[in-house]
């Protein structure tokens, strides 16, 4: 491997492996000064990553953070801060769920109009955020929290019983979808069942790494994120960029209810999860906008939320996971920086040698053309 190359692979990884440190460091220290053990939270959480029934709920959790994260992460390659993928993934599953509920196709019609629901509604709810900060220069940050205020509004709508809403005792649901559109998963005996759409995962995160760094789009669409000015120079239109960032990024973030809801629970509900767009926004950053780094960063998250509730059991709080999750985040952005601006350093540092070794260079050949004469 050339030195340049290990250099680029030593600050790509330099940031997360910091981040993790100094988040472990931190939350040790939040153990010691309530009077805990400082190490025994995170050994009971790594005895739980070894047992069967934990890592299917973790491969299930984190195909759902992993679908969230890359709608994130789609719109930070293009500069664009997607707050609202959490309105969008909650209203995707919810309009899916109330489709499913009502429209009984042949399972080979009825999945792919439920995907393309999902996509659809995620892709609308965005683009309205999109529409706004081209055509009026909306925030797109400010756009996205209002609609998911106005998403969430929407759903309390739908639940009514007049509407698409069915009461199961003290619970507000959308019925049972046919089974039609239901996704087989992958049996595991006593561990339990592996959602079958963990494969749409995989399979969104190879899309996605192809499309932005084996197509023109995925060109301009970093080039645009990083010089909207440069890329208008080079006949890149940076508004239509914007909108195809938020409507993608809102197709992704529709599907990332869709592992559970077409998987699990076959209905959308009280008891839905809530959240995942935002926990999407640490897992993007922690991975590095990566495929891979986002799905190693989304089986952490998942990790730290499965194994925390062992902790309830040996007098510790289940919350330290939730301190964790915080700290790497805040860690995240701190290690970035500081990576960046030793990259930064040494990059420097390279073309001053690089440049003093020319000069001197060029020297010696003067020198031995005036001999020469």
């Amino acid at each position: 491997m050339k030195k340049f190359d290990r250099e680029r692979v030593l600050l790509a990884v330099a940031g997360p492996v910091i981040a993790l440190a100094v988040a472990f460091v931190l939350s040790a220290i939040v153990l010691i000064a309530s009077g805990k053990n400082p190490i025994e939270p995170f050994a009971l959480m790594f005895e739980q990553a070894g047992f069967s029934d934990i890592q299917v709920l973790i491969i299930n959790q984190a195909s759902m953070y992993y679908i969230a994260a890359l709608a994130v992460a789609v719109g930070f390659r293009m500069n664009l801060f997607n707050i609202g993928v959490d309105g969008q993934y909650q209203l995707a599953a919810m309009i899916a769920a109330v489709v499913g509920a009502h429209a009984d196709l042949p399972a080979v019609l009825q999945i792919p109009l439920l995907l393309l629901t999902a996509m659809f509604t995620g892709a609308f709810w965005a683009g309205i955020a999109g529409v706004l900060k081209v055509t009026r220069g909306v925030s797109e940050v400010v756009a996205t929290i209002m609609l998911n205020a106005i998403a969430t509004s929407l759903i309390v709508y739908m639940w009514k019983p007049d509407v698409f809403g069915v009461k199961i005792g003290n619970n507000n649901t959308t019925g049972e979808m046919h089974e039609s559109g239901w996704v087989p998963g992958f049996d595991m005996g006593d561990a339990g069942e592996v959602y079958g759409l963990v494969l749409l995962a995989v399979l969104l995160g190879i899309g996605y790494w192809i499309a932005l760094n084996r197509t023109r789009f995925g060109f301009d669409l970093r080039a645009s994120g990083a010089s909207e000015s440069a890329a208008a120079a080079s006949g890149v239109d940076p508004k239509r960029m914007v909108l195809t960032a938020m409507l993608l990024s809102g197709a992704l973030a529709g599907l990332a209810g869709l592992p559970i809801l077409l998987g699990g629970t076959h209905t959308y509900s009280l008891n839905f999860p809530t959240g995942i767009g935002f926990l999407g926004i640490g897992i993007a950053l922690l991975g590095r906008n990566s495929p891979v780094g986002i799905a190693f960063a989304a089986l952490l998250w998942a990790w730290l939320d499965k194994a925390s509730p062992e902790l309830d059991f040996h007098g510790y709080d289940k919350e330290i996971a939730v301190i964790m999750q915080g700290l790497i985040v805040l860690s995240v952005v701190v290690s970035y920086e500081a990576v960046r601006e030793w990259g930064l350093r040494r990059q420097q540092r390279r073309v001053g040698a690089e440049l003093a070794a020319g000069h001197v260079l060029g020297a010696t050949d003067n020198t031995k053309e005036v001999a020469g004469r």
